[in-house]
């Protein structure tokens, strides 16, 4: 999976139209650009239930946004500040973030497939219960996150620092933890199983592992 950096190297590029009108429920925003708006509490800062097809977002802000079972495809967002916003049991398909920040999202039971996550800061994004297949995290850093009972299928970190993560009851299937440069669990480490680590994080994990299994170790034998 890849994504571009760039706004002109979309494949819809040249599709594309401004768009400065509010955000709607129940929306549908194909082929539009919103570029440097700031989406702020009241009125037209309400997108539940929208679709956005082949769309870009660029150096916007949403604050408190509502973006509940919303449906993203081929949504680019660059630049791009999510505070305090709800994308709850949201759908993201063949979409990407560079250089993102989420900060209180709400994005549980959010599905989210084929997609490319770059240069993005996660802190205190709760993720419980959502569905990832075929999502890589790269250079990102992801303090706080919780994808308790989320369901993980060839998803990978390449770069990115995984920073005190809840991972209760995760199901992992096919995930790549080895390119990550950290990986501190707050708990779950029990939901590792189905993950592929390296040796030296193992070493790293193998006291909390430890723990987390009731193994006490001890280098020299006490009476």
């Amino acid at each position: 999976m890849d994504a571009p950096d760039e706004l002109a190297d979309l494949p819809y590029a040249d599709l594309l139209r401004r768009y400065d009108g509010p955000l709607e429920t129940e929306g549908d925003y194909d082929t539009v650009h919103i570029d440097g708006r700031e989406f702020t509490g009241g009125a037209g800062n309400d997108a539940g239930g929208a679709r956005f097809l082949e769309s870009a977002v660029t150096d916007c802000v949403l604050d408190g946004t509502g973006l509940r079972k919303a449906r993203m495809n081929d949504l680019w967002l660059s630049g791009t500040r999510l505070t305090g916003a709800t994308l709850a049991e949201s759908t993201w398909l063949d979409s990407a973030l560079v250089g993102c920040s989420l900060a209180g999202v709400e994005a549980f039971s959010a599905v989210l497939h084929r997609m490319v996550l770059r240069r993005c800061k996660l802190d205190s994004v709760n993720l419980r219960g959502a569905s990832l297949r075929e999502v890589v995290f790269e250079d990102c850093v992801l303090r706080d996150v919780d994808f308790g009972e989320a369901r993980f299928d060839r998803v990978a970190f390449p770069g990115s620092r995984i920073e005190r993560a809840r991972l209760g009851r995760a199901q992992l299937k096919r995930t790549d933890l080895r390119g990550a440069v950290t990986v501190e669990l707050a708990d779950g480490y029990d939901a590792l199983r189905g993950a592929v680590i390296s040796s030296a994080q193992l070493l790293d994990l193998a006291p909390a592992l430890a723990a987390a299994l009731g193994i006490t170790v001890k280098d020299e034998q006490g009476r």
